[in-house]
């Protein structure tokens, strides 16, 4: 355990010293960002558009709500290609610039959790937090898998959960090659099975039922979670549940706006509308566009 701790140290160190400044560009700031479950380590992260989003994005105050990167993934073999890297390097250069960051570790980033109270470049590590927004409201902000029974009480279950999850989004990624080859855009496999399969819906459910009794028990207005991989922004039973997504599937992120509104951004959408809008306009050629010539009538002889 100990030589796993000390290898994420040095892992995070090494990034910090790897910081170098962006070029400027346009960026759109906010009060609060809201990122969970990137899963930094695994092929099925889509770490270049989250850097897309992280440069075109910034605020005051950003939180990692856990499952940053996936230490269970990393356990059974290292990967760690130079664009996760480039993500921890641009979240640790918006600390630099003077953004407060707070890290809520999650399941598969447990080993964080050892770490609550200290400071990795500026970024601090806490189980959980309180954000108050900037109209009064109090956020209870949690990764969410000490809710989940199956991690919970059953960790070698998500475990085989976790395996096959991973061979789903190896499916997912070669049924999508070949749906780009006849220009169709990314369709999510496990996304879709998620909000069709029942027992998926259910389980959905009852993990934002319980989220939302335990914001109610801490007697704040409201929960910001992540963790199950299914983006939410609504208002259950008077308590606001509000869940960040992932960045494996969905690419999607929470924001606060000055005024102290929250509002979801699917990256995701926002991409496939910006490419949709780049493809040149298909034109019929000329020859399609000119009258046909009367086929001459056979007479009868």
């Amino acid at each position: 355990m100990a030589k796993r701790h000390t290898a994420v140290t040095r892992l995070w160190f090494w990034a910090v010293m790897q910081i170098r400044d962006d070029k400027p560009g346009e960026e759109k700031t906010f009060r609060t960002l809201f990122l969970s479950d990137i899963h930094l380590g695994t092929r099925g992260c889509r770490a270049d558009m989250l850097l897309d989003f992280l440069r075109e994005h910034d605020a005051e105050k950003i939180y990692l709500v856990g499952d940053i990167f996936d230490g269970w993934r990393l356990k059974r073999g290292w990967y760690w290609p130079q664009s996760h890297n480039d993500v921890v390097q641009k979240l640790l250069r918006k600390a630099r610039k003077g953004a407060e960051i707070i890290y809520v570790p999650g399941n598969h980033d447990e080993v964080m959790r050892h770490y609550l109270g200290t400071h990795f470049g500026g970024i601090e590590v806490k189980n959980r937090d309180i954000h108050e927004t900037a109209d009064g409201k109090k956020l209870l902000v949690i990764h969410g898998d000490q809710f989940d029974m199956v991690v919970v009480n059953a960790k070698w279950l998500a475990h085989v959960g976790d395996v096959a999850y991973t061979i789903a989004l190896a499916v997912n990624f070669w049924f999508n090659r070949a749906r780009r080859l006849w220009g169709g855009q990314y369709w999510s496999l496990s996304k879709w099975a998620k909000l069709r399969v029942k027992q998926a819906v259910n389980f959905i459910g009852a993990y934002e039922s319980i989220l939302v009794s335990e914001a109610a028990k801490s007697g704040v207005d409201g929960v910001v979670c992540g963790h199950i991989h299914h983006a939410a922004l609504e208002t259950m039973n008077g308590i606001q549940y509000v869940n960040t997504g992932d960045w494996v599937e969905s690419c999607t992120a929470i924001v606060e706006e000055e005024d102290g509104t929250l509002r979801m951004i699917d990256w995701s959408a926002i991409m496939r509308e910006r490419n949709r809008a780049k493809l040149p306009a298909v034109i019929p050629p000329a020859s399609a566009n000119k009258p046909r010539k009367p086929k001459p009538q056979k007479t009868a002889a």
